[in-house]
């Protein structure tokens, strides 16, 4: 005799992981093997456990490993915003470097390479107690994964202004390089002027400069469109 189903009933924020029959009414029919923990069967529905807050069973809190049976409703809730984070360090993965741009820009420390395989992504992740954020469900439904946090957003703004929602992260803008992620220094101009254009050396008076890569920086043309990228992650605009 076959045991009832298990109803999960998933959320609106969480809906958009399930198969698009579900996402509006968010009930999913889940056959029970008597088995499964739950935090498999929601992951099997198509929601990484990094995107889940709460689970309740008939009413009560239950965890992920608990083993649910025929016949039960499960609600299925979202990570509670802002997710507070007592190190907020991150890792991205290669299909996110133009947010880890913005994310360093606003002084958030970001570990990112182009070059990383999904292998060692994860354990770069847990070595350096990062959360891994990544567009890729697969990814965060890997168990050798600690932490993880799915980037809502096609546009590189929209998933900026996700992260900073989600995590709330303190900001120090303009104190981390772009391009490695090490920390930003107050330079003299006359120690870089070697270094500078013409066009540069005649018009900017300040400059910092990278204590890992050595890059220079300064508030050149594009300071506009870098001082709006700030200002509305700072505002969360």
């Amino acid at each position: 005799m076959s045991r009832p189903a298990i109803t999960l009933s998933v959320a609106p924020p969480l809906r958009m992981f399930l198969a698009r029959r579900h996402r509006e009414d968010g009930l999913v029919a889940v056959a029970c093997d008597g088995t499964s923990t739950l935090g498999h069967v929601v992951e099997a529905a198509g929601i990484p456990l990094t995107e889940v807050g709460t689970l309740a069973a008939g009413g009560r809190p239950v965890r992920p490993s608990y083993r649910p049976r025929g016949g039960e409703r499960v609600r299925v809730e979202p990570v509670a915003r802002p997710q507070r984070l007592a190190e907020p360090r991150f890792a991205l993965d290669v299909h996110l470097g133009a947010l880890a741009r913005r994310m360093r820009l606003l002084g958030l420390d970001v570990a990112y390479s182009n070059d990383l395989d999904d292998d060692a992504l994860i354990g770069l992740a847990n070595a350096q107690r990062r959360i891994l954020l990544t567009r890729d469900r697969g990814l965060l439904k890997r168990r050798a994964l600690r932490r993880g946090a799915y980037v809502r957003g096609d546009r590189a703004d929209d998933q900026l202004r996700d992260v900073i929602g989600r995590f709330a992260p303190p900001l120090a803008p303009w104190t981390r390089c772009p391009a490695c992620n090490g920390l930003l220094a107050p330079v003299a101009k006359q120690e870089v002027e070697s270094r500078l254009r013409p066009g540069t050396r005649r018009t900017y008076q300040e400059f910092s400069r990278c204590r890992r890569c050595g890059q220079v920086y300064w508030r050149g043309a594009h300071g506009d469109r870098l001082r709006a990228i700030v200002a509305a992650a700072a505002g969360g605009g």
